[in-house]
């Protein structure tokens, strides 16, 4: 634990700064641990409390102002490459969008709390024209509180981090061992949750052109969008009823039984 909180020490700042823009591009990687021991070096005076935020908060905006950019040219299509490398369900990254549509760029202020909402709060205030002045007030906030609400509950709570280490030290090799095991095993538990979500609607699922071959054919389906306010104001689909998600249970009374029911996600 000695050498780890010496290492952390010398070059905490920069572990902080690339683990946190790996992170917040998307990468599957928990940063919650090492906000609490940054804290909590800080505290013991190893870690300088300034520094420290801004290391953390110079990576998250690089990487946030990245995405704001791509999100801006790509729009939908990003989200989806966002969806596969972050290893999040496509499902809950559409959720988030219609969160995001219905909270605007507010959602900001606490987006890296939730998890879906991080990996497209970004590149989702960019293609929904946010001006790059009120996304990088907002922006700058919520990261700022997020890296304080970790990093000062590190440093309140300092000596049970130092206990936990104590215990490290004397378990050895094998709570090292269990740490890696853990953390492969969650990384390893969100990609089998999107392979089961894939294989999940993969039955009787259409294309986009075998949809408009249906239409034009005159086939007698009923089309519910789910895709965002956005996205369906861009692109509508002829004849196709708008419903988010997160509107289909309370809306189920507007869908036909006659009839085969489509539903149009991308």
């Amino acid at each position: 634990m000695a050498h780890a909180a010496q290492f952390l020490a010398h070059y905490g700042y920069v572990l902080l700064f690339g683990w946190l823009l790996l992170e917040q591009g998307a990468l599957p990687l928990p940063s919650v641990p090492l906000l609490l021991a940054c804290g909590a070096l800080a505290r013991s005076g190893q870690l300088h409390p300034l520094l420290m935020v801004a290391s953390g908060l110079s990576a998250c905006l690089i990487a946030d102002n990245v995405w704001f950019q791509l999100g801006r040219r790509k729009g939908g299509k990003l989200l989806h490459f966002i969806c596969r490398i972050a290893l999040e369900p496509d499902s809950c990254v559409r959720q988030t969008e219609n969160a995001f549509q219905r909270y605007g760029v507010r959602s900001l202020l606490v987006s890296k709390f939730i998890p879906g909402l991080n990996a497209v709060a970004a590149p989702l205030a960019g293609s929904s024209g946010t001006s790059m002045a009120r996304f990088l007030a907002f922006d700058t906030a919520g990261a700022l509180l997020w890296i304080l609400a970790y990093t000062g509950l590190g440093y309140v709570f300092s000596d049970q981090i130092e206990i936990v280490g104590a215990y490290a030290v004397r378990t050895g090799s094998g709570l090292a061992m269990l740490t890696v095991a853990v953390v492969a095993g969650w990384v390893a538990w969100k990609y089998i949750q999107r392979r089961r979500f894939l294989k999940k609607i993969e039955v009787a699922r259409i294309t986009p052109g075998e949809l408009r071959s249906m239409i034009e054919a005159g086939e007698d389906v009923f089309v519910i969008d789910l895709r965002s306010e956005r996205e369906f104001a861009e692109d509508a689909i002829p004849g196709a009823m708008h419903m988010p998600t997160d509107q289909l249970a309370e809306r189920s009374g507007a869908i036909p039984r006659d009839r085969d029911i489509i539903l149009f996600c991308s």
